[in-house]
């Protein structure tokens, strides 16, 4: 690398790199780069990223850089390096010309540093007082992973229970339910409504019918990178960031297109999958627009395919079939030198398919069922920007989305079919925010900024089961609210205190009003404390809440009659019963937790490249939303759920009881005879779980070159330890390493070696030990380690041109094709393992060819 002075004022300083192409995101890389003098900060980061800068000396005379440590493209890691310097850049030739942010124009090809956001923080460029976990393209096509819900549930922080595909019929439905095929995020496994997903920091639709986020509506290809904050973050966002928050940015600019197609398929039987897209860009003068489709179908895995589960479960379809048609589009357009309006939409159309047998036998010649659910989302998010004088900036934005989920279950027998339900979870969402961010007043360390906004957002859903049907409802919800965060540094490098190299304070607040439940309000405040150049102590502490789902609320109650067996009564008398409600309960409160993290990030110098992190977490949830009841075949003979059982219920208390539901099906087989009732059941929603997490992640990354080699190293553990208590009257149970829940251990480690444009990656994946205690004495499901293995080629410049820009990608994911440890069932419709840890694909060898034109 040559790094060269030319002289006084208008000489220019040169770091001569060898060039690469614009914009790709395979040159997103590791980068390591202290608060530091600017101009040694440049030179670190063309050495690092192998570009070209420009700039004036006497423009970067006498200015710090932002500090720079994570996974970014070459215009996301200058663009932070520059933050809070004045300074711009804009793309000249492939070089990166730096320059006073005044001078320049509405036009300049640019990243501009004040549209960089960190997760975590509304404030433009401040420090992040959480641990901040990022997955950029580069690692996805590294693993081959073929949709965002394939990453997300690689992810060790993220439980695979939850809205997920494949979750089976024996999972408890507060641990997990499959609805429609919908992937989303479950941090901490605290369930999938208590993570907040945004899509490039705006809310979108719920999907289905449990208040969570379906990543999978979302081209993987269109995504620059994922930024996780796995802590309690409502002060800064809102309800539901409760586990944390996770934020998916698309990229932001793009010349050009490039198609892909991808084949892949399970060597055990099933799954069979397709996936074409097609992303395009175009960049002009003053903005830029990009859009993605993508098309995924995969064939359905049958229990007869596997060997596992053929005996145990014949019949049932163990991962749906499905079809997903995925669109999104991104743009910006700089209006005037202070005005810009930019918009994200996206649209997603999907159909998921299972299959089921409705007899002892498992015998789908026999009877069965067949369940299609049909899933159409949208969402547009505009967004207008002022920036006002030199540093502070006003944006207005909103969103509009909507998920419809259809779903139709058909039974079939003897040649005949009969509907057995039809409905539509319908989501809708509309929210409208004004915020601005800037500095406040100016402190010896720099200056101290703010952010404020005040918003409103409205959720809507329609649960439609059929003309007439008493489960039908339709409900809305509003809130309004206001935040605001503070940051403060309070000692900075150029201040040369011993032993504190750098010292930053933040506080938030928010406060939001519910239009029937009533307000609340979260602080948060967090420290950052650098006693070195080399090693950051972050800490924070700050409340969080999660407002009740209208399905939670408003579920009309549904009465089922059921022989006294079936809630397992001992030795019930012959055709006795037990009446069983479930359903909503409109006097529910937000649930809240109180939550705190320390964290030591330890980036050395003089290893450029490598980064360590080691962060404690701690989450004590009160006042949850549950269904008292986890496991109704427990109902009348475990002691823990006597609260919620009435033995030997009056006639007078069945009357009302019957009176006030909206549906009652007798399944003894028998007439109802209310003197054959021994008791009764209820199982209804209601404010009275408490549940702690604490545990530990350890992350590492290492990016170097060794000659003409490049290695890039990644890990990601978790240690979660868990405990629940349903109400006051049942003991507190561990949840943690127990079945249908997140194990101790999780982690995903990953090498990747790189030659010219050749690549080769190894990826280790361990899931800790399980116990299932649902009878005694409790089995114990071994842990498991699970390698894939992906080889990558890129044609460069030096192949004929027809040939160039052509990637070519093979993989194996579960190469030595582990399979799930099997578990007790009782009914043919029972997944024989759990379904939520485990994934019944086995190994699955697949190819994708991508081109840019």
């Amino acid at each position: 690398m040559q790094y060269k002075w030319m002289g006084a004022t208008a000489a220019m300083c040169v770091m001569a790199t060898p060039q690469t192409a614009i914009g790709q995101t395979k040159n997103a890389r590791a980068y390591n780069i202290p608060e530091q003098d600017l101009s040694a900060a440049l030179k670190a980061f063309a050495a690092t990223s192998g570009r070209e800068i420009v700039a004036a000396s006497d423009d970067v005379a006498n200015k710090r850089s932002a500090a720079v440590v994570g996974t970014f493209t070459p215009q996301q890691a200058v663009a932070k390096l520059l933050i809070g310097t004045g300074m711009s850049f804009r793309i000249v030739d492939g070089a990166f010309v730096i320059r006073p942010a005044a001078t320049s124009n509405a036009g300049d090809e640019d990243a501009d540093a004040a549209d960089i956001v960190v997760t975590g923080s509304r404030i433009r460029g401040a420090p992040i007082p959480s641990p901040v976990i990022t997955i950029d393209q580069a690692q996805i096509r590294n693993a081959g992973q073929a949709t965002l819900g394939d990453v997300v549930r690689n992810i060790p922080q993220s439980f695979g229970g939850g809205q997920n595909p494949g979750i089976g019929f024996n999972v408890p439905a507060i641990n997990g339910v499959d609805v429609g095929g919908g992937s989303s995020i479950n941090l901490r496994g605290l369930g999938s409504d208590a993570t907040l997903t945004l899509l490039n920091g705006h809310r979108i639709s719920y999907s289905g019918s449990r208040q969570s986020v379906d990543v999978s509506t979302i081209p993987v290809g269109a995504v620059e990178r994922i930024e996780i904050v796995a802590d309690g973050a409502s002060a800064l966002y809102g309800s539901d960031a409760v586990g944390g928050v996770a934020n998916i940015i698309l990229k932001r600019d793009m010349n050009g297109l490039e198609t892909r197609a991808r084949l892949a398929t399970s060597t055990q039987g099933g799954d069979f999958q397709q996936q074409y897209d097609v992303i395009g860009g175009h960049r002009w003068r003053t903005g830029g627009l990009i859009a993605a489709y993508e098309f995924n179908r995969n064939t359905a895995v049958e229990a007869w395919q596997r060997s596992y589960a053929a005996t145990r479960s014949p019949g049932l379809t163990l991962f749906p079939s499905l079809r997903n048609h995925n669109a999104v589009v991104s743009g910006h357009q700089q209006l005037t030198s202070a005005l810009k309006f930019s918009i994200d939409a996206l649209f997603n159309d999907r159909r998921s398919a299972i299959t089921y047998a409705q007899n002892p036998a498992g015998d789908l010649s026999v009877s069965g069922a067949h369940q299609v659910t049909k899933t159409r989302a949208y969402a547009i998010a505009p967004t207008l920007s002022v920036a006002v004088g030199d540093a502070w900036n006003l944006a207005l934005s909103g969103s509009y989305a909507g998920d419809r989920t259809n779903y139709r279950i058909d039974g079939f027998s003897a040649g005949s079919s009969t509907l057995l339900g039809a409905g539509c979870y319908c989501n809708g969402a509309q929210s409208v925010e004004l915020a601005g961010d800037g500095p406040l007043f100016n402190l010896p360390a720099g200056p101290a900024k703010v952010a404020l906004g005040i918003g409103y957002r409205n959720v809507s859903l329609r649960n439609d089961r059929g003309a007439g049907s008493p489960l039908n409802f339709e409900r809305s919800q509003s809130n309004r609210y206001a935040y605001g965060e503070l940051s403060i540094p309070v000692v900075g490098p150029a201040m040369a205190i011993p032993a504190v190299y750098r010292l930053n304070l933040s506080a938030a607040l928010r406060y939001e009003r519910y239009q029937e439940t009533g307000s609340v309000a979260t602080p948060k405040f967090g420290l950052v404390y650098a006693p070195t150049s080399s090693l950051d102590l972050k800490a924070s502490w700050g409340k969080s809440f999660r407002a009740p789902t209208l399905l939670q609320r408003y579920q009309p109650p549904a009465l089922t009659l059921l022989n006294a067996a079936v809630f397992g009564e001992p030795n019930p008398p012959p055709g006795s019963s037990a009446l069983y409600i479930q359903g909503g309960n409109a006097a529910l409160s937000p649930e809240r937790a109180t939550s705190w993290s320390v964290t030591g990030s330890f980036h050395p110098p003089a290893i450029p490249g490598l980064t360590a992190e080691i962060s404690y977490f701690d989450t004590r949830y009160i006042n949850r939303i549950v269904t008292p009841i986890g496991f109704i075949t427990q109902a009348l003979s475990n002691p823990v759920y006597a609260a919620q059982v009435t033995r030997s219920p009056s006639q007078q208390m069945l009357d009302s009881i019957l009176a006030s539901g909206a549906s009652f099906v007798n399944a003894t087989g028998a007439p109802y005879d209310p003197a054959n009732v021994i008791g009764f059941i209820d199982n209804s929603n209601v404010n009275a779980g408490r549940q702690w997490v604490h545990g530990v992640d350890m992350l590492a990354s290492y990016h170097g070159k060794i000659g003409r080699d490049t290695i890039a190293l990644n890990a990601n553990a978790s240690y979660l330890t868990s405990h629940r208590q349903i109400n006051a009257s049942q003991p507190d149970l561990p949840l943690a390493g127990i079945l249908f829940n997140p194990p101790h251990w999780r982690g995903r480690a990953s090498a990747t070696w790189s030659r010219d444009d050749f690549s080769l990656t190894a990826i280790a994946n361990y899931s800790g030990a399980l116990r299932d205690t649902r009878y005694s004495p409790a089995a114990e499901l071994p842990s498991q380690f699970r390698f894939d293995f992906t080889a990558r080629y890129h044609t460069g410049d030096s192949s004929p041109y027809w040939l160039r820009g052509i990637d070519i990608t093979l993989g194996v994911e579960n190469a030595f094709d582990v399979d799930p440890p099997t578990i007790f069932t009782t009914t043919v419709t029972d997944t024989p393992y759990d379904s939520t840890n485990y994934s019944p694909l086995g190994r699955v060898i697949s190819l994708a060819v991508s081109k840019s034109w």
